[in-house]
């Protein structure tokens, strides 16, 4: 894979868990919520939209984790051996 195709890879997974968690929740409410913007969540949830890390620490934080639980579950949706690095 290359780096493009790692990278959207990483965006699925947080597209995907911040719609988990998010569940029945409307962007709307979750982002009226949390002080986050609405089109930022949908292009995150559409794929659309590669976050700045204080953004991640914001939904990290909206959802009463820390960062690095949150960048946790990401990584656990990635596959085995997962690098954005060529070796």
């Amino acid at each position: 894979m290359n780096i493009e195709e790692n990278k959207k890879l990483i965006l699925q997974a947080l597209a995907k868990l911040t719609k988990e968690l998010r569940g029945d929740k409307s962007q709307f409410m979750f982002c009226s919520e949390n002080d986050i913007s609405t089109s930022i969540i949908s292009t995150i949830e559409r794929v659309m939209k590669d976050p700045q890390l204080t953004t991640v620490f914001k939904i990290a934080e909206a959802f009463d984790m820390k960062p690095s639980e949150f960048i946790k579950l990401i990584e656990d949706e990635l596959p085995e051996n997962f690098s954005l690095i060529e070796k």
